[in-house]
């Protein structure tokens, strides 16, 4: 799309869980819609009543504003975000985000107010922001895509969450109930940019986020916002005494300094697994969401933007 501006009279297409019956979600739809109607700007809600129906659902709303030339809006998480970029990508669609999860890192690194009615307010006048989207295989990530510990980690957040509610606090807790266990050491050859190097690790992590690069202090930042680089996270052989440091390092924006970590930009990463693997393959994490994947496991950027609705005030 040439035009760096949405057209005015363009619909919006927003996929929603207010399909789930929660408050929360409902008094959402309900401000969302209010800011649209006020504006008078042509827009639909498409529900997603149930979880295994996302992938369905984001076709259905990609589909939708291809033929009306609208944008596609998510209101929702990174994980959710996640699910409909995979849809709106290979078409180049406008794709607007009002911020409804826990962390909120799509949002928060484009300054998309993460207050409902402010966020639907500013893709009335947002223009179009080119944003660097990662891959592994062929999966597409905004934030983050890693294997071993951190696929664990959020497994166990879910299952918290499930039991005490999607807050912060909770988060935090199931994370360092993760940390206390015993990890398994993956044995893997990594191939990149430098080189070829046969590493044991209990995790890789792979970041697209430079938000969350900076706020656990690694230098790498500056080369995903501005280089087309990913960040590459591989943690050393470690106790569960020493994991839980580098967790606290982490949080202070120190993991820099830390040498029981390596850390470096890429263009294109494989990972290829010499321990044994499952029938199934590896379990990866995805912007928050859980996947199997068949190795090797490619990392790169994706050759297309995602065609982002950011705030004006960004601009």
């Amino acid at each position: 799309m040439a035009d760096s501006v949405l057209s005015p009279d363009a619909p919006f297409h927003i996929v929603s869980n207010a399909g789930s019956g929660s408050k929360d979600a409902h008094e959402a739809r309900q401000q969302i819609e209010a800011v649209f109607a006020a504006a008078r700007r042509e827009h639909e809600f498409i529900l997603i009543e149930n979880p295994e129906q996302l992938q369905a659902v984001a076709k259905k709303a990609v589909e939708a504003a291809t033929a009306s030339g609208g944008a596609v809006v998510v209101a929702g998480g990174d994980g959710t975000i996640n699910a409909v970029v995979q849809a709106v990508l290979p078409t180049r669609r406008p794709f607007g985000i009002i911020p409804q999860g826990t962390f909120n890192y799509s949002s928060r690194a484009h300054g998309i107010p993460l207050d409902t009615t402010a966020a639907a307010t500013s893709l009335l006048t947002a223009w179009l922001k080119p944003v660097q989207v990662g891959l592994v295989n062929d999966r597409a990530f905004l934030v983050n895509a890693s294997l071993g510990l951190y696929p664990e980690l959020l497994q166990d957040r879910e299952a918290y969450k499930r039991q005490y509610g999607r807050h912060r606090s909770v988060a935090l807790w199931s994370g360092l109930m993760t940390l206390l266990r015993d990890h398994r050491q993956w044995v893997v050859e990594v191939q990149h940019d430098q080189g070829v190097e046969r590493v044991q690790t209990p995790s890789i992590f792979v970041g697209n986020n430079a938000l969350q690069l900076e706020q656990v202090g690694l230098d790498e930042a500056e080369d995903v916002r501005h280089r087309r680089r990913l960040a590459a996270v591989i943690v050393k052989p470690v106790t569960t005494a020493q994991l839980l440091w580098l967790a606290m390092r982490g949080m202070l924006g120190q993991l820099e300094e830390e040498e029981r970590v390596r850390d470096f930009s890429f263009e294109r990463m494989t990972v290829r697994v010499l321990s044994s693997v499952g029938r199934r393959g590896i379990k990866v994490a995805v912007d928050g969401e859980i996947f199997w994947c068949r190795p090797p496991l490619t990392f790169q950027v994706a050759p297309q933007p995602l065609m982002l609705l950011a705030p004006a005030v960004e601009r």
